[in-house]
Formats: C-alpha cells, sequence, structure tokens
C-alpha cells in the first residue's frame, strides 16, 4: 500500500512540475517592428545608421502608428496646400495661383482645373500630372522624411556623434540613393537629436561627391498629429497647418471645390 501511495504522488508530482514548465500558448502574433521598404540598401548600410533610423520611427510615433495614418494635410511654406491619401496615392494640390491638381501619384493619373475650370488637353494634363507628383515628392519629403531613414533606393551610414547649429548634441546619419525619385545623386546629413531621438537637423547636398551643403535646416516645433509626430519649423519656412484625418470626402480627389478642413478637425 505504501509502494502504490509512493508511486501516486510521484506521478502527481511529474503532472505538476509538467504543467509549470509548459510552453507557453503559441501567437501567431509578431512584433510590428519597423521592416525596410523593399529596396532599402541594407547590405552597405550601418547597422548602427538602421538602429538610430529604427529609434527615430519610434520617436516620431512607431511605425504601425505611420502606416496606419490614412490622410495626411498640410501647407508647404505657405503656397501650395496638399491633401495626401496614403493608403491609395491621391494627392490634391492647390497652387497659389489658382491651380488645383488632383492626381494618383502610383499610376500618373487624374485632372487639373485653373480657377474651378478643367483643363482639357490631354498633352498638358500629362505634364500637370508630371508637374504634381514631382511637387508631392519635395514637398512631402519636407514633411515626413523621419519616417523615410529605410525608405527603397536609400544607403544609411552613421557619420558620428556631432552637435546641431543651436549647439545641441546629435548622432549624425548620411543618406545617399540608388535610382530613386527625380534626384537620385542628392545627399542628406540627418541630425538625430541625443535625447529625444528626433531628427532635429538636416543639410541637403546636390550630389554625393558634393562637400558644401546647399543648405542646413532645423527640424524643430515637434507636435503630435493623430498619433505621430510631424515638425513644422525648417528655419527659414514652416509647414503649416498639419493636420491628420482617419476620413475625407472623396470630393477631394474629384472636384476642384475646396473645403475647409479646419473644420473638420474634432
Amino acid at each position: 500500500m505504501k509502494t502504490k501511495l509512493f508511486y501516486f504522488l510521484c506521478s502527481l508530482a511529474i503532472v505538476g512540475f509538467s504543467a509549470c514548465n509548459s510552453p507557453a500558448k503559441e501567437t501567431t502574433e509578431e512584433p510590428y517592428g519597423n521592416p525596410a521598404a523593399e529596396g532599402f540598401n541594407a547590405a552597405e548600410s550601418d547597422d548602427q545608421a538602421i538602429a538610430i533610423a529604427d529609434e527615430v520611427m519610434e520617436a516620431m510615433g512607431g511605425r504601425q502608428a505611420w502606416d496606419e495614418t490614412h490622410y495626411v494635410c498640410w501647407k508647404f511654406f505657405g503656397r501650395d496646400e496638399l491633401v495626401w491619401d496614403k493608403w491609395t496615392g491621391n494627392v490634391r494640390i492647390d497652387r497659389p495661383n489658382g491651380m488645383t491638381l488632383l492626381t494618383n501619384i502610383h499610376e500618373g493619373t487624374g485632372k487639373a482645373f485653373m480657377n474651378g475650370r478643367e483643363i482639357t488637353d490631354a498633352d498638358s494634363v500629362s505634364t500637370l500630372m508630371g508637374t504634381a507628383k514631382r511637387i508631392w515628392i519635395n514637398h512631402s519629403y519636407w514633411l515626413v522624411m523621419p519616417f523615410k531613414l529605410k525608405d527603397s533606393g536609400v544607403t544609411l551610414k552613421y557619420v558620428g556623434a556631432d552637435t546641431t547649429q543651436d549647439g545641441k548634441s546629435a548622432d549624425k546619419l548620411m543618406m545617399t540613393f540608388q535610382e530613386v525619385g527625380v534626384t537620385p545623386d542628392n545627399k542628406y546629413e540627418v541630425w538625430v537629436d541625443k535625447g529625444s531621438r528626433l531628427v532635429s537637423q538636416w543639410a541637403f547636398y546636390q550630389t554625393f561627391e558634393t562637400d558644401t551643403p546647399r543648405f542646413v535646416n532645423p527640424w524643430v516645433e515637434y507636435n503630435k498629429h493623430g498619433n505621430v509626430m510631424l515638425s513644422t519649423s525648417r528655419g527659414r519656412g514652416k509647414m503649416e497647418d498639419i493636420m491628420v484625418f482617419e476620413e475625407l470626402p472623396e470630393s477631394l480627389f474629384t472636384s476642384p471645390e475646396k473645403l475647409d478642413l479646419k473644420t473638420l478637425v474634432q
């Protein structure tokens, strides 16, 4: 009887030990992370630079928050007003000369209006759609570059510790490009603040071989829009009327009639 009782207690102990050490419940959910875009030159980029780029993304709100951001609206240096549907590629550009460009940056198609009247000449429309895409490429980069440090065609290098023009400590990165954009020979240097891990300054070089930058601008006055951080000031100019929306009327991308987007802010 004692022997049977001994084996019974041992069996309970084994079962209890196995239960305590059984594998955790499997899950298919993986950390969102910050995967590089297809075509990012990871092979020639520095591990340290890539790690800093991931820290920037996290400081800006995180990759998931950026991917889930639907509509971004802003006014570029007091001139062009843009509405960008990140999910579809639809873009609306209202220019100060009365021109409205409605395009899809992926397809290169769309419509153009001057003071509300549609431009119907096919060659003119085609040219204007090209203009619209170049405007979007330039103006959006001035607004959301920190989210694009691991973009397609980018090579990212760590330059070293440095200070910005206002004397703040930063890590400096260098961005070069391979066969992307309208000016692939450009080079940027990007300063990442040691404390906040937000981009605090950038310098633009016309070509990779150029030693003197065409300009150096601060990235300051960050505010949260939706679930992401965006910087307003570039020193010599500002990104005005920055707004982020989950929903907007489809007519913004089909009709020249403007809406006062500020009235839609909740």
